[in-house]
């Protein structure tokens, strides 16, 4: 591996813990319609998946049914009004970019959330102005696993992607990091599907707690 020169973030379920807020708005929906509600428990587990996956779950229902994209809509709509309600930083995650800052090595973020929801959430986290770069699917044609997202976030830091960290917490993120040829870590704290091993992603680094991340970048940096 060679020497990380910028780390790479997924958001939801990496540095951002945003399952409450999106629990709140499912469960609003089903209330209104007299349906049963869901634990956060259960939910969680769909949420980085995106809102296609939500909804789906939440109402049994998949994208032919004639409800799903009023339903999608609505969530979205609902989701826009609450997505700073109740969502936080994971515990830990303020050091790790205390960390890089204070070692001067840029950081951003490259999400399959769209720009919208991303730039509000960057700005009342108080992320905005400390990211090198936000990369969100309005930004290109393909969106993660494929590695475009990655290599945009490269270009725009001048950085070359072997000598780039990406950090996620879906196999997904960790697919895209690899086809990009980046240092992968992988985040067993995140909305990891209670079927699914994250051993199995192909991950170069698993943890369990953002803290880890700060042992690892200091190995990295010593490459």
């Amino acid at each position: 591996m060679a020497k990380i020169e910028a780390v790479l973030f997924d958001l939801d379920g990496t540095l951002l813990d945003s399952a409450l807020d999106f629990h709140f708005v499912i469960n609003q929906m089903l209330e209104q319609r007299d349906r049963p509600s869901l634990s956060l428990e259960c939910l969680k587990h769909h949420v980085s998946n995106g809102a296609r996956a939500m909804v789906s779950y939440a109402f049994g229902i998949d994208n032919t049914d004639p409800q799903f994209e009023p339903l999608k809509a609505e969530f979205l709509q609902k989701y826009l009004r609450h997505l700073n309600v109740k969502s936080v930083l994971y515990p830990g995650i303020g050091q790790v970019l205390d960390f890089l800052q204070s070692h001067c090595i840029p950081w951003g973020v490259v999400t399959n959330k769209p720009e919208l929801y991303t730039g509000l959430i960057m700005h009342h986290q108080q992320l905005h102005d400390r990211a090198a770069v936000v990369i969100c699917p309005d930004h290109v044609l393909n969106t993660k696993p494929d590695p475009e997202p990655l290599f945009l976030a490269c270009q725009k830091m001048s950085v070359q992607a072997h000598n780039c960290c990406y950090i996620g917490d879906h196999i997904r993120d960790i697919e895209a990091g690899n086809s990009a040829g980046m240092t992968t870590i992988g985040c067993n704290y995140g909305y990891l599907n209670k079927d699914e091993l994250s051993s199995h992603w192909g991950a170069n680094f698993l943890v369990d707690q953002p803290l880890q991340i700060i042992d690892i970048i200091k190995r990295l940096l010593k490459q």
